[in-house]
């Protein structure tokens, strides 16, 4: 008896043992260079929610992980972060070997320099511009990180889209903006170290907070208790933006008594940027509170100040470029031997989040944030209408005054405006004005000071016109999991927009005062500013000119269920909003009196919606095979629902939501040595709604006389296609070479003929001009094919160098609307031209293709460990050859007939030619920090 269960015992064992041992996943974690061991790494599955670090020999080991496929993710500051997929059985026992992280190498790269930001825009009234760096940076795509660093300093657009169609947010709350739809990134400018917690989901991916954008989102998180306890001082150099940057940080981590700070402050500025007069002064600082106030619960509190100054630069004619050179701007003159530039933007929008998250069980979490942002952008310039009354013979008062436009280039200045007359050019006149604007052509500022001296009063002014905003929204965000393989997102959102807008005095240039009035009205009431304060002279520090309220509020619901097995994710997610918008003048304009512009507007109110889904395939777990959709409809922006909201309450017309269908399929394949991408993409995007502001020559329907007039140009009903293929490749030759390919190929094209009109107060009603024919042309929106090869090499002595080569091609100008209608090729008294040649009109109306270029750029970094103190150093030297570069531009207005254009074409040098910006030259960049 005692043998027979001996041997059943002996026998069974092993099988006895089996079903009792639970699954588990080990591994150890090393330096992928050094080879080091690497403890205190967090290594947590979310599914299981299990977080644990390793040992001091960078040995881990996990237990009972839930059956199917469980990810690993593996994270140390410093490096980049890994994750694994596992597939768990009851009696899996996976030991995962060795797991090498590598050095996060762009870890002290400032966003808000080497790349491309809106402190980088030199006009981004006109939308030439536009950030991809910051919401691409936090990617760790392959893809969006070499569009980030390598293509944002040549306005490429990531799949033709602008950053109003990318959701930004801070904490979960939104923070793009209602009257552009665009995020102002100066809000947390200067404050790196204090953004670094990212979360990036790209294109249609699903995003758990909210719908998202078209073209991707981003969620930064502040919360201090997030933040890895450390020190961190580190000083900058540049010779782009700014000249100088002092920035330093502290982060508590989490105390034992459950609360956590984070503070953060920088200086930068600079005398000069790289192009002449940009001057630029910012300070920012950052502070967070966190509280565990149990397990349950716990309170979170951000303060963001972040001010931003900085000095335009213009747009020029290529006449100006070959006079002087591509760093040339025309904004600025010395006064006092010091620089001082008449187009300062400032921004200064403090903000505050309060935020509350409840745990409410293993499954479920609850985000509420409350966010209340006020402060002022303001854009300065000068005024040269200044003007007076005097009283004629019948006692009648009439206005005169003005000045001559004190821009250096303003056309009648330049050689070309003396060569004008191709039959009688005038040779020394146009030597004279060269001669002047090569050793001159800046602002002169003591001229004005002189002029104003002269007359008594201030004909010179300078001013800022002022957005004054105040911002309260409010949102949760509830995340569940709902059985295995499910889980359940659901937000809402409310947010509410004060904006008072506004002209204030900044300096009468040593003048006593400014009368308050149009000078080129035809009578003094229609010459007011404000009816009901007639005759004002104003001081400095008073408001003037015009002086309106805008009131914007938007409530969003959202909700989304999310699929992941093994083989197959998918989600589907919906959004409905409803947008109100209304103009409140605080002026009765003289050219719109009564409640045309005092007064409130016609109220408007948008109801849209969107439903988007995505199917992941997983082949196996290198082969991924993505395909999502979305249709969505979108509130225009509160700058393109007024007409001239400065001095009328006029809607524009037909106004209606944008209507958007999109999709795209990727395709991605990763192991240890080669990790690829491939996706394609189309978008769809009808009914959307542009404006723009102009001086026009050749216009027809205002009477047979006046072809003349300042309008605004009101384009509706546009429909904009963009398709491309975007493809990615990272081959890792060695542990300490890598190689680097991305392509992005793409088209951007007006789909339709959208409707135009105008308005102006000089003429009574808008004049309605049918079509533009736009059908084919490109959108203005950088170059649409971009490649990028690089090279990466990682010593294990923590130093590294990356050698990057990009192409860039198919960029083309921004055309102007008016010349594509049938205003084009109509007399005066709206009879078609007799001697309107069509072969003569298509080459003219031919869009502009910017030529092709190379741009080579080189960057690396060394760190040391001393003793507690981590010290690196980094630098970029971008476009070493020195290429003088068109990233953009636009065709003058001016010339709104064939008759005028031809004239114009037909001279040696055309007066009113098309304006460009050029890129960058050889800029560097050099930071050293120090963390401990």
């Amino acid at each position: 008896m005692k043998l027979k269960k001996a041997l059943f015992i002996l026998l069974f064992f092993p099988f006895i043992m089996l079903g009792q041992v639970s699954n588990s996943v080990s591994g150890k974690i090393i330096d992928h260079y050094t080879k080091e061991s690497l403890a205190n790494v967090e290594v947590s599955v979310t599914k299981n929610k299990i977080l644990i670090k390793t040992s001091s020999s960078g040995s881990f080991k996990i237990s009972k992980l839930q059956k199917g496929e469980n990810t690993l993710f593996f994270f140390l500051k410093g490096y980049q972060i890994v994750k694994i997929p596992v597939q768990i059985t009851d009696s899996s026992i996976v030991n995962l070997g060795i797991i090498r992280l590598e050095k996060e190498i762009f870890e002290d790269i400032d966003k808000g320099f080497i790349l491309l930001n809106d402190e980088d825009i030199m006009n981004a009234e006109n939308g030439n511009s536009d950030n991809i760096t910051g919401i691409l940076s936090s990617s760790k795509s392959n893809f969006q990180k070499t569009v980030a660093f390598q293509f944002s300093s040549t306005f490429f657009k990531l799949r033709g889209l602008d950053s109003r169609h990318q959701n930004i947010s801070l904490n979960g709350i939104e923070m793009n903006k209602f009257y552009n739809g665009r995020p102002i990134w100066s809000n947390w400018g200067g404050l790196n170290d204090a953004t670094r917690n990212q979360i990036f989901t790209s294109g249609l991916s699903f995003n758990k907070m909210c719908f998202g954008g078209i073209n991707g989102s981003l969620n930064i998180n502040t919360f201090a208790a997030n933040y890895t306890k450390s020190t961190k001082v580190s000083l900058a150099s540049s010779n782009r933006n700014y000249q100088g940057r002092l920035m330093a940080s502290y982060f508590s981590g989490i105390q034992k008594n459950g609360w956590a700070y984070a503070f953060s402050a920088s200086y930068r500025f600079a005398k000069e940027g790289f192009f002449e007069g940009s001057v630029y002064k910012a300070n920012s600082f950052f502070t967070s509170i966190s509280k565990k106030l149990n397990k349950k619960h716990s309170l979170h509190i951000t303060g963001i100040y972040a001010e931003n100054q900085r000095g335009k630069s213009s747009p020029n004619t290529q006449e100006i470029y070959d006079l002087k050179n591509i760093k040339y701007n025309a904004y600025w003159g010395k006064q006092d031997g010091k620089i001082r530039n008449s187009r300062i933007k400032s921004v200064n929008e403090p903000l505050f989040i309060l935020s509350h998250v409840f745990d409410i069980n293993k499954t479920s979490t609850l985000q509420t944030n409350l966010s209340y942002q006020f402060g002022e952008i303001t854009n300065s310039r000068l005024d040269y209408g200044g003007s007076q009354f005097v009283i004629n013979e019948d006692n009648s008062l009439s206005i005169i005054g003005g000045g001559t436009n004190p821009d250096p280039t303003y056309y009648q200045k330049l050689p070309s405006y003396f060569l004008r007359n191709s039959q009688n050019p005038d040779y020394d006149k146009a030597y004279l004005a060269e001669q002047d604007f090569l050793k001159n052509g800046q602002l002169n500022w003591n001229n004005l000071y002189a002029a104003n001296k002269n007359t008594g009063y201030s004909v010179y002014a300078l001013y800022e016109d002022v957005n004054e905003n105040k911002q309260l929204s409010i949102n949760s965000v509830f995340n569940k999991k709902l059985k295995t393989n499910f889980n359940l997102d659901v937000s809402i959102l409310y947010k509410k927009l004060y904006s008072e807008n506004y002209a204030k005095m900044l300096d009468l240039l040593g003048g006593s005062g400014f009368l308050d009035v149009d000078n080129y009205s035809e009578t003094v009431d229609e010459a007011q500013n404000d009816l009901q304060n007639p005759n004002r002279i104003i001081n400095e520090k008073d408001k003037f000119k015009y002086n309106y309220e805008l009131h914007a509020n938007k409530i969003e619901g959202f909700s989304q269920l999310r699929y992941d097995s093994r083989k197959i994710a998918a989600f589907v997610s919906t959004q409905i909003s409803n947008s109100k918008f209304q103009r409140n003048g605080l002026y009765e304009n003289g050219r719109f009196p009564g409640d045309s512009s005092l007064g409130k507007s016609e109220p408007l109110s948008f109801l849209d919606f969107g439903i988007k889904g995505g199917f992941t395939y997983k082949f196996t777990g290198r082969h991924i095979l993505k395909a999502n959709t979305a249709y969505l409809t979108q509130a225009p922006t509160l700058q393109n629902s007024f007409s001239n909201s400065r001095e009328n309450n006029d809607v524009v017309i037909n106004l209606t939501s944008e209507k958007i269908w999109l999709s795209e399929v990727n395709y991605f394949y990763r192991s240890k040595i080669l990790n690829a991408g491939l996706s394609v993409y189309f978008s769809d995007i009808k009914d959307a709604t542009h404006l723009s502001f102009y001086y026009a020559d050749g216009l027809t329907g205002i009477n047979f006389a006046e072809t003349t007039a300042f309008v605004q140009e009101i384009m509706t009903g546009i429909n904009q296609q963009n398709m491309g293929a975007e493809a990615s490749l990272t081959l890792q030759v060695t542990p300490s070479l890598q190689l680097n390919g991305v392509a992005a190929i793409g088209q951007s094209i007006y789909a339709n003929n959208p409707n135009l009109y105008l308005t102006s107060d000089d003429f009574t009603k808008p004049l309605q001009f049918g079509k533009s024919y736009l059908k084919n042309y490109h959108i203005s929106n950088g170059p649409q094919q971009a490649f990028s090869m690089g090279i990466t090499y990682n010593d294990p002595k923590y130093w590294w160098l990356n050698f990057a080569v990009n192409y860039f091609n198919n960029a083309y100008i921004n055309v102007a609307p008016i010349l594509r209608t049938n205003n084009f090729y109509l007399d005066n008294d709206g009879i078609p031209l007799e001697d309107y040649n069509e072969e003569v009109a298509k080459n003219m109306l031919k869009q502009e293709s910017f030529n092709p270029y190379y741009l080579i750029n080189v960057v690396g970094g060394k760190s040391w460990k001393v003793n507690n103190y981590y010290i690196g150093f980094f630098a970029v030297v971008n476009n070493i050859l020195n290429k003088e570069i068109k990233t953009g531009g636009f065709e003058q207005s001016r010339n709104a007939n064939y008759k005028t254009l031809l004239e114009d074409k037909s001279r040696e040098k055309p007066i009113f030619g098309p304006k460009y910006w050029y890129g960058y030259g050889t800029t560097f960049y050099a930071s050293v920090y120090v963390r401990m």
